[in-house]
Order: structure tokens, then C-alpha cells, then sequence
């Protein structure tokens, strides 16, 4: 049974408690953890005119890396009428899913839950396109501009909302390296990001011969679907990552501890300079390819040479692209660089897949009328506290939230499934005076550096053991 919304209670004059700007998962999941609040008055606007999430990469068969339990909010509240759980049982499938004893449950499936919730929540506003932000001092308000927008995406009205407090959930872009940006451009050329291939993915099939760059795991499951669907003997494959290798996602159970709030806040604590750092590093832990899709990769090729011959499928990491062009009007020739062997090469290709991630959208443009009012690091970017807050000038009375933002001062975790009800939470808890939201003070077995945070129980005595070494006595 789907849960009864509450019929949204607001004086067309009254300030918002808080605007949500964006509607994707994580500030779906607050608008879910919300709507439980009678006292919090919310409203979340979204320019696309519904929720719409990696419509390209629903590959059939394709997983979510987390378990089924990083919903929308089951981490933060377990008893949310808004689980995936509840979800199941409002389409009557709780027994098959049941039987079908899954961990990781169909990318489609994540897609048609986060649909469900929003098809379900009275307090977001689909085809609300946000202009602008500004702090209005007489007021002690922020002013949010939109502009409404018909099913056609044309401007259809203008309006203003007043609200205490913001919170940005704008995600992510498809990133487009340089030297192929002038292809990507061209219209007609047969150069797309991943996030788009579904959209082409009949076109890609008939190509000649295909190459895909990038080798973390949306770059491994368009690999692996073409591989499945191109002729025996005639795949005609290239796929390409920067990395040194096709290497497997970091997945073991303490690694797993990285994408906990006991990590998140020792990550935040740490000085600019070393988060800086350590982030390159941990790239294993979150752009690499689970497992599961490299044994399928594994086992197709395999398949394939039952018949005494090789796929004609190429995979070479450790190469990046350093130019690429147009040859006559049907080809693409990459310039390719061995990182490694420092050797040089050009591959010429039909279509080409850029597996290539994805960056934060930039908040510049919709933090404009903030701008005087922000704190920035020494890399100019916007300093965040503990509790997902932009570090304002003290005069704004209000906050702004950032979710999905904070990678730089919050770590590896901020895009996360597993950690937005987390946050979600966080956020709401520092909105009420009740804390509705009661979250653990502890959530990982490892001990993150010397100097615990003091909300991890039991850290003052395991301490107490180091203090010598600590005080260097």
C-alpha cells in the first residue's frame, strides 16, 4: 500500500523552512526523510519535468553497488513508510523478491523505486527551474527565483520563494575530456558519453568497430554489453582506461569502512592539504569495477575462444587519449599515449563510448548572489563545515546545504548511495530543536588516526593506551 501523503500546509506568504534545489537521490532522500516532520516546511524544485536517474546506463541485468538497504532512507529510518522495502510491498512483490534473495538489486529497479517516492511526495516541483539565489539582510531571508516550465521545457511563469534555509542537491555532469570535447560538439559524429548510450546503443551495435574509453564500471558494463552482442569472431572492440589496469573494485569488509560517518568526519577533520591528497589515491575505492562484471567480461571472452580463436576485442589500460579527429567523414583516429612505456600510437575507429565519470556541477552560477558571503579554501573552492553547511559570512542568519558537493572536505563517500540517508538526516537534525532522527555515534570497527572523534564511543579509553605515545612520553 502506498503511504498517504500529508497535504502540504503553506501560506503563500510564509518563508519555507527549507528550498531543495534538485531533485535527484540525495535530496530525494531528504524530501523522504522530511515528509514525516509536520513542523518542517519544505519545498524541492527540479527543472526536468520528472525524476529521471542515468537514464542511459540502465543496461539490462546492470547492479547497483550497494545493497538494496542504501535506500532512499532505511539507514536513517528504518520504519520510513518511503523503504525500497515498502515499495515492493506497495506493488505486491515482497515474496518474490523474497525468493529471489538479492543483495544488489537491478539498476531498473533502483530507477522505478526512486520514481515511485516521487510520484508519491506533495512537497517537490517538477519543471521548476532555479535562477538564482540571494541573502536578503532585511528580511533575514534568502530569495530563490524560478521560472516554471511547460511540458515543452519553454518558460511559462516566474516566481520567488522566500526560505530560511537551502539545500543544493545538483549532482553530478558527464565529464568529456578535452582533446574529444570538439567531437562530442560536432553534431552527426559518433562520439558519446556513457551516460547517453542506451540512447545509442542500436547505432553502436552496427558500427564497424567501436572503441570505449574508460576503465571503471560504467566503462566495464558498455564494454560488456557490446562484447555480448557483437558477432563471434567479428567483436571489432577496443576498450582503453587511463588506469594501470582493469582492476577490481575495493570491496573487502573493513575497506568497506571508508564509506561510513565515522571516516566521513575523520576525512573532514584532516587539514586541506592532506584530504587533497589522499584523495587521489583511494581511487580503487570507488572508481573501480566490482568484481561480478569483471568475471562476466572474463567468461564471455572466454566463451568466445571455444572454437580454437581469439575475440577481436582489445583491452590495454594505462593509455590516454592525447588528440583525436575526424578522418575523411565516416572515421575517428585517436592519438593514444603507453603512460608506461612512454610509446605513442593511432587507432582508427567507428563510434567511440567515453566512459569518462562524472564532476560536481559547479555552483558558481547559482551561488552568484552569495558570492560576497562565502568562505573559500585556498583552492578557491566553497569550505563546508561539519554538517554539509557553507561557511558563510556570519551576517546570513540562514544556511545552505550542499549534498553531493562536498567531496573535496567530506571524501570518497559524498556520492555515496550508502551515505545519503546519513546526511539526509544530518541535515534535518540540525533544522529541528527535537533531533527527529536519532543516529549512531559509532559505525565502523576501524579506528580512524590518533585523535578520535569525540562522538565515537568508547574512544577516550581506547586511547587512554596511546596517550604516551601520543604526548611522546
Amino acid at each position: 500500500m502506498t503511504p498517504t501523503p500529508h497535504p502540504p500546509h503553506h501560506q503563500p506568504e510564509a518563508p519555507r523552512d527549507l528550498v531543495g534545489i534538485g531533485i535527484g537521490p540525495s535530496n530525494l532522500s531528504l524530501a523522504a526523510l522530511a515528509h514525516p516532520l509536520p513542523d518542517l516546511d519544505t519545498v524541492f524544485y527540479e527543472q526536468r519535468p520528472t525524476f529521471d536517474w542515468h537514464p542511459g546506463l540502465l543496461i539490462d541485468g546492470a547492479t547497483i553497488q550497494v545493497p538494496f538497504l542504501a535506500d532512499l532512507v532505511t539507514l536513517a529510518d528504518p520504519a520510513n513508510p518511503w523503504t525500497f522495502l515498502n515499495y515492493l510491498k506497495a506493488r505486491d512483490r515482497l515474496f518474490p523478491f523474497y525468493f529471489a534473495e538479492r543483495f544488489h538489486i537491478h539498476r531498473a529497479e533502483y530507477d522505478a523505486y526512486c520514481r515511485w517516492v516521487s510520484d508519491n511526495l506533495p512537497q517537490l516541483r517538477f519543471g521548476h527551474q532555479v535562477d538564482a539565489v540571494r541573502w536578503n539582510p532585511e528580511r533575514d531571508l534568502f530569495e530563490v527565483d524560478f521560472t516554471q516550465l511547460d511540458t515543452d521545457g519553454e518558460a511559462e511563469a516566474l516566481g520567488r520563494t522566500y526560505t530560511r534555509n537551502v539545500v543544493l542537491g545538483i549532482g553530478t555532469e558527464p565529464y568529456i575530456p578535452e582533446p574529444l570535447k570538439p567531437l562530442v560538439e560536432t553534431p552527426g559524429v559518433p562520439v558519446h558519453h556513457a551516460a547517453d548510450y542506451l540512447d545509442h546503443r542500436d547505432t553502436l551495435l552496427a558500427a564497424g568497430h567501436v572503441t570505449v574509453i574508460g576503465s571503471g564500471q560504467s566503462g566495464a558494463e558498455v564494454f560488456l554489453d557490446l562484447l555480448r552482442n557483437r558477432p563471434t569472431g567479428q567483436e571489432n572492440l577496443h576498450w582503453l582506461g587511463r588506469t594501470e589496469a582493469f582492476a577490481p573494485m575495493e570491496y573487502s569488509k573493513l575497506g568497506l569502512e571508508h564509506f561510513t560517518p565515522d571516516y566521513t568526519r575523520y576525512f573532514h577533520a584532516l587539514p586541506e592539504s592532506a584530504r587533497d591528497r589522499l584523495i587521489t589515491t583511494q581511487w580503487q575505492l570507488h572508481k573501480a569495477i566490482d568484481t561480478d562484471t569483471i568475471a562476466a567480461i572474463h567468461e564471455e571472452l572466454y566463451r568466445r575462444t571455444l572454437h580454437d580463436s581469439w575475440p577481436d576485442a582489445v583491452l590495454t589500460p594505462g593509455v590516454h587519449v592525447r588528440t583525436a579527429g575526424r578522418i575523411a567523414t565516416t572515421q575517428i583516429e585517436l592519438h593514444l599515449e603507453h603512460t608506461q612505456q612512454n610509446t605513442r600510437s593511432r587507432l582508427t575507429t567507428d563510434a567511440v563510448v567515453l566512459a569518462t565519470g562524472y564532476r560536481e556541477r559547479p555552483l558558481d552560477r547559482i551561488l552568484a548572489g552569495l558570492d560576497p558571503y562565502l568562505r573559500r579554501d585556498n583552492r578557491e573552492r566553497p569550505r563546508i563545515d561539519e554538517q554539509f553547511r557553507l561557511v558563510l559570512d556570519p551576517v546570513v542568519t540562514g544556511a545552505v546545504y550542499v549534498q553531493n558537493a562536498e567531496r573535496h572536505t567530506h571524501g570518497i563517500g559524498t556520492p555515496d548511495l550508502g551515505l545519503a540517508a546519513w546526511r539526509s538526516a544530518t541535515i534535518l537534525n540540525t533544522l529541528t530543536p527535537k533531533e527527529p532522527y536519532r543516529l549512531p555515534t559509532r559505525t565502523a570497527f576501524t579506528t580512524f588516526g590518533l585523535h578520535q572523534h569525540p562522538q565515537v564511543p568508547h574512544a577516550r579509553q581506547a586511547l587512554r593506551a596511546l596517550t604516551p605515545l601520543i604526548d611522546g612520553r
